[in-house]
Formats: C-alpha cells, structure tokens, sequence
C-alpha cells in the first residue's frame, strides 16, 4: 500500500510518499540523518518519537520539499510525515496523541507573512515624517 500526503509551512511545500519497507526515511533523495542544522532534523523526525519506535521499522518515507527556508521546510516536512503515518496505519489513537501533542502535526499553518506596501519600509510600518 503507497500513501501520498502533503504538509505546508510558509512557503514551503513538502510532499511525503510511504510505502511498505524496511524504515529509510529520505529528504529529497537523501537519508534523513544527513539533514544539516540538527534541529530540523529532530523536528522532521518529532512524528516517529511520539509514536512507539516499531513504527518506522516497517515504512519507507520519501519527502520531496519545495520553496521555504531550513526550518519551515523541516516543519512542512514533519507535517506531511505525520499525516502520512495516521493515512498509512489508518489509527485513530495516533491521529488522537499527534492532536494532543501538537496540532500543528497534522493541520498546516495557514499564516503567511504580509506583503510589503508602498509608503513604507515593510508591510505596515510608514516612513516617519520630519517637521523642521
């Protein structure tokens, strides 16, 4: 069985393809243990220490990312690795302790941030004006 889920964060797109295997979990064609900043590498691997650790025995993961920087990439990726296990093994007690934990797992932060206007230095500060 091949399960195909999505995550999103920002402006990154993570797309998250599990299959029955033997527990490689890859980031754009590479192992997940080479992720550079530690940090995102713990937070796209958040989804497998909530779980009990048998789980990521039996899938392979492949996460192909898109746009966005280091971490919002590793928080849509973590995103669509988390949707991707509750679709696969088809629990309701998973989908339960990942909404208890952190929503965030399986719903995507909708927030973008706003765009720069005229008139001003950034989306609403304004040029400050000079009387004298």
């Amino acid at each position: 069985m091949v399960t195909n889920t999505s995550g999103k964060k920002k402006t990154a797109i993570a797309r998250a393809t599990i299959r029955d295997g033997s527990g490689k979990v890859r980031i754009d064609s590479k192992p997940v243990e080479l992720v550079d900043p530690e940090m995102a590498q713990l937070k796209i691997l958040e989804p497998f220490r909530i779980t009990d650790g048998d789980l990521r025995a039996d899938i392979d993961i492949d996460v192909s990312i898109e746009g966005g920087g280091v971490m919002g990439q590793a928080d849509a990726a973590r995103t669509a690795i988390a949707r991707g296990l509750v679709q696969h093994t088809n629990d309701a007690e998973l989908r339960d302790a990942y909404m208890e934990f952190d929503r965030s797992l399986l719903v995507n932060d909708v927030r973008q941030s706003e765009a720069k206007k005229w008139g001003g230095p950034g989306a609403r500060a304004r040029y400050q004006k000079s009387y004298r």
